[in-house]
């Protein structure tokens, strides 16, 4: 039973006796003859297979060429070909980077069985080895199966609007072990792929790009709440960013300590504007309200002094007896 355990030693075998050729054993117009030999030189054996310095330069060029192969067909897939089938960027973008690899995995089959070698001999090397260096390499395979999750349930896509740990930015690109997210100061930051499975992340336009926003304004207590209402609606009806359907909402949600707490929501188009327009509107709202002479009001403390200090009025007292005897 513990020899059925124990891998192959024939499976890799490597040529102690291998020499290099000797350059001064070559004349000058030999010079094809000794590059030649010298690549011929057979480093080790797997599986009975010689390994030379020409097969192992052949399988560096194959998996070299793949991985370009792989990349042009993801670009040319998700700018040429996908848009004019789907019009989801997240789903042309998972489709490409899928078949991307794809063509990997094939080269590295092709690569191997160019070599002689058979996979599933390897598989026994791997199988061993997997069992040492899963341990320490949990969260890279955490992310990897994470990546997957990622690209085939798609809980965020490239362009979506996300928050994830406190960062408010846009997916860049969807990698199988990390994902990058540009912020709104220009900073690309390296999410790793389990962030999004196994925490809460805010996905601001998924399945839907429109957005409620909210504008916040105290008005005096003063004002009249009809003509605050009014010149709130005009507002958000007379800009261009503000959706028609649905309607937006005028709310007197508080009374504050110096103000009516009024609230307007209002729905635009991209997620993505919502900063500009938050403050297009925060000006048409000061504009119109001046208009309409109602006043944002500050916040303001009254000090009342109800009696004077005992001792201060004790001798305030004397000093004016004193000047009084003067």
């Amino acid at each position: 039973m513990a020899d059925s355990l124990t891998p192959d030693s024939s499976i890799i075998e490597t040529d102690s006796t291998f020499q290099i050729p000797n350059p001064t054993d070559y004349s000058i117009s030999e010079i094809f003859v000794y590059v030649k030999d010298f690549l011929n030189v057979t480093l080790f054996e797997i599986q009975d297979t010689p390994v030379t310095f020409m097969s192992l330069l052949v399988f560096l060029l194959f998996i070299v060429g793949f991985s370009l192969l792989a990349s042009f067909l993801k670009r040319f897939l998700n700018k040429k070909i996908l848009p004019r089938f789907i019009h989801d960027s997240g789903l042309r973008y998972t489709l490409s980077r899928m078949s991307q690899y794809v063509v990997v995995i094939i080269g590295v089959f092709v690569s191997f069985q160019f070599l002689g070698i058979d996979l599933t001999g390897l598989a026994v090397i791997f199988g061993f080895l997997s069992v040492g260096i899963g341990f320490g390499l949990q969260n890279i395979t955490s992310n990897f199966i994470s990546g997957l999750i990622v690209l085939f349930e798609r809980p965020i896509s490239v362009g979506d609007r996300v928050m994830v740990n406190g960062i408010e930015g846009d997916v860049q690109e969807i990698n199988i072990r990390s994902t990058m997210v540009k912020t709104l100061d220009n900073i690309s930051i390296i999410v790793p792929n389990s962030e999004f499975v196994s925490k809460d992340v805010v996905n601001y336009s998924h399945g839907d790009p429109t957005y409620r926003l909210s504008i916040d304004v105290g008005v005096a207590y003063g004002s009249d709440v009809d003509t605050v209402v009014k010149a709130l609606d005009e507002v958000a009806k007379e800009s261009e960013s503000v959706l028609d359907h649905p309607e937006h909402d005028i709310h007197l949600r508080s009374f504050g300590d110096s103000s009516w707490d009024m609230k307007l929501l209002a729905w635009i188009p991209d997620v993505k504007k919502k900063y500009v327009i938050q403050n297009e509107l925060n000006q048409a709202i000061v504009r119109k309200f001046r208009e309409y002479d109602i006043e944002i009001p500050f916040p303001q403390r009254d000090i009342n002094f109800r009696n004077a200090i005992p001792g201060d009025s004790k001798k305030e007292k004397e000093n004016k007896e004193g000047s009084g005897e003067d």
